[in-house]
């Protein structure tokens, strides 16, 4: 009797082993599986300071060589675990770094927003151009509107982030569009969200007309800026002089 006892103590004592064995090695998984999480995002973010650093340059640039700034305003947009996890689930796919990086382009976001038309192309193409970005893809929603009326240049480009004991390429997603575009997609963004909308079909169909008008009113914004840099008269010698002094009032700070 007091054998099978011992043998029941030590089988007990074997099972709780075996499962505080089991735990560790759970919580052991779970815990690198949440730093390699936690060190993916940081190569995101990372991405998302470099992009954003080339185009504060680009329009420092360009307000130091011809007097205006083509950028009005940049955001950007680390994709939380959440929505990762979600649109994961959307596409059949499980929650793993390989899935993460091969099937998503859009953790990393940038919205640049220009004030006219013709800067939103000339600011892609400068950074394009850049040696170290790599152009994957390229959407233009403003010559080819989506049917709802939205407009906006979307790019996704790769960018080495470089790290004290590796090189990671990183790709981040980048849409430039105008103040006016903008104004419309936060718009028509909220409206679509609301629940049990009524008439949805006619509501639609005035977001895509108020899009065309928008479009109308770029258009128009940059040809009257146009008008006015080429209607200018010829500048004399001490108005060129006077123009170029006023570089050196930029702050550069």
């Amino acid at each position: 009797m007091e054998n099978k006892n011992k043998l029941a103590m030590f089988g007990n004592m074997n099972g709780n082993a075996i499962s505080q064995d089991l735990l560790y090695e759970q919580a052991k998984s779970l815990l690198d599986t949440m730093l390699d999480f936690k060190e993916l995002l940081l190569s995101y973010d990372c991405a998302i300071k470099e992009i954003k650093t080339k185009f504060d340059v680009l329009n420092k640039e360009f307000e130091v060589r011809y007097q205006r700034n083509p950028i009005s305003s940049i955001h950007t947009r680390l994709k939380s675990q959440t929505s990762i996890m979600e649109k994961l689930s959307r596409l059949g796919l499980e929650m793993t770094r390989d899935n993460i990086e091969q099937n998503l382009h859009d953790i990393a976001g940038i919205r640049v927003i220009c004030s006219y038309v013709d800067d939103i192309y000339s600011i892609a193409d400068a950074l394009i151009r850049q040696a170290d970005i790599t152009l994957i893809s390229r959407k233009d929603y403003i010559k080819n509107p989506k049917p709802n009326g939205y407009r906006s240049l979307h790019l996704i480009v790769s960018v080495p982030i470089f790290f004290s004991n590796e090189v990671k390429t990183v790709l981040a997603e980048i849409q430039i569009r105008t103040i006016a575009m903008d104004f419309w997609a936060s718009l028509e963004h909220q409206i679509k969200y609301k629940k049990n909308i009524k008439n949805s079909g006619e509501i639609a169909e005035q977001l895509r007309k108020c899009a065309e008008v928008i479009a109308y009113t770029d258009r128009m914004m940059k040809d009257i800026r146009t008008k006015i840099d080429n209607e200018q008269d010829e500048k004399t010698e001490e108005e060129i002089i006077f123009e170029k002094l006023k570089k050196f009032d930029i702050n550069l700070g």
